[in-house]
């Protein structure tokens, strides 16, 4: 007889989420792959210093692997951020000194893989969204262009905590059609992999998960609870795999 199916809910903070995402993302194929025989470039984004951890071993002071982060209004003068860190270049699995993730996106093609997180996703719809100040678009603005020609992977490593309603593609036109009228920053959205709590547990337990609430207190402010669904066994991969994560400090205090 098939084994019955088990299910279980948990509750992850920002941190803990994106550290589960980051610690997927070492184990991601295609990420294997190219951490063995190709390039995989890491551009700079708070999910993504998570990722750098896990695919160096080695710990950074994360709000330093940053560029454009958004904080409260007031009450977060002490909360810095930039983007001090040497962006990570892996190729062959190798540190590349001295080589930003957007100069070396020219020399990649099909197996390498270029990790750029994002500021919006409608998971249902698949789409993900980029905030864009730059007057050149940014990261993505200088490489999308070339990792699409040259067939290379953008893999998109997002937190749930970052769901929005809506048609993202609308989204952006509304606001360029705003024209001189608008302010703020505008939202690209993006094509690539998709990378969420939802992938990252599927791929390290093999069980099923869906988001079915977000939000708390104390702490879980921004927090996602998560329901998994698999057989016993992959139930307690996911239950190990996230008690695991459990603690995972804020990405910055101030």
């Amino acid at each position: 007889m098939p084994s019955p199916i088990h299910q279980k809910s948990f509750v992850l903070t920002v941190a803990e989420s994106k550290r589960l995402i980051a610690r997927a993302v070492k184990q991601h194929p295609g990420v294997v792959r190219a951490m063995s025989q190709g390039i995989v470039a890491v551009a700079k984004g708070s999910t993504n210093s998570y990722v750098v951890e896990e695919l160096t071993g080695t710990r950074i002071h994360k709000p330093h692997y940053c560029m454009g982060v958004t904080k409260p209004a007031k009450g977060a003068e002490g909360a810095e951020t930039g983007d001090k860190l040497p962006d990570l270049v892996l190729r062959d699995g190798q540190r590349v000194e001295g080589v930003p993730a957007i100069k070396v996106a020219s020399e990649m093609g099909p197996g390498d893989v270029f990790i750029k997180g994002a500021n919006a996703v409608n998971y249902d719809k698949r789409q993900a969204g980029i905030l864009i100040g730059h007057p050149t678009g940014g990261t993505i603005g200088a490489v999308l262009g070339t990792i699409v020609a040259r067939r290379a992977t953008l893999l998109i490593p997002v937190g749930l905590e970052k769901s929005i309603p809506g048609d993202i593609y609308q989204i952006h036109r509304d606001l360029r059609a705003a024209g001189e009228n608008g302010s703020g920053p505008t939202l690209w959205p993006v094509e690539g992999e998709l990378f969420t709590e939802i992938e990252a547990i599927q791929l390290l337990s093999g069980a099923r998960a869906a988001l079915i609430s977000a939000g708390g207190v104390a702490g879980a402010e921004g927090s996602v609870r998560l329901s998994v669904w698999g057989s016993p066994e992959q139930v307690g991969r996911a239950t190990d795999l996230i008690e695991g994560i459990l603690g995972e400090p804020p990405f910055i205090t101030c």
